[in-house]
C-alpha cells in the first residue's frame, strides 16, 4: 500500500481503536498491522504526539507477561478530535469515490 495513504490514516485507525477500549503501544500496532502493513516505529511517535496534544492520559496496569504496560486512554477532547476526523473522512472518502466512479468505471 502507498506509504502516504497509510499516513494519512494512521492517526484516524489509532483514535478509531482507542475509542471503545483502552490499549497499550504494541497492541494499537499488533491491531492495526492485522489490516494495514506498518511498521512498530511509526506508531510510537503518533502516540506521543496525540498525548502531548491532550487526546490520550496514559497510565501504567501491571502485566503477567513482563514489565508494567503503558495503556492509552481516549479524553472527551481525543474523541472530539475523533467524530471530527471521521466526518472529514467520509467526506474525502466519497469525493474520491465518486471522482474513481466517474473516472474508472464508465
Amino acid at each position: 500500500m502507498n506509504v502516504q495513504f497509510k499516513k494519512g490514516v494512521l492517526e484516524l485507525c489509532v483514535l478509531a481503536l482507542l475509542d471503545k477500549k483502552d490499549r497499550y503501544g504494541y497492541e494499537l500496532v499488533q491491531k492495526i498491522s492485522d489490516q494495514i502493513a506498518i511498521s512498530e516505529g511509526s506508531v510510537y511517535p503518533l502516540l506521543r504526539r496525540l498525548t502531548k496534544d491532550g487526546f490520550f492520559k496514559t497510565y501504567l496496569k501491571e502485566s503477567t507477561e513482563g514489565p508494567s504496560r503503558k495503556y492509552y486512554q481516549l479524553t472527551d477532547q481525543g474523541r472530539d478530535h475523533l467524530y471530527n476526523l471521521l466526518q472529514e473522512w467520509k467526506e474525502f472518502t466519497n469525493g474520491v469515490n465518486q471522482l474513481i466512479k466517474e473516472g474508472v468505471e464508465q
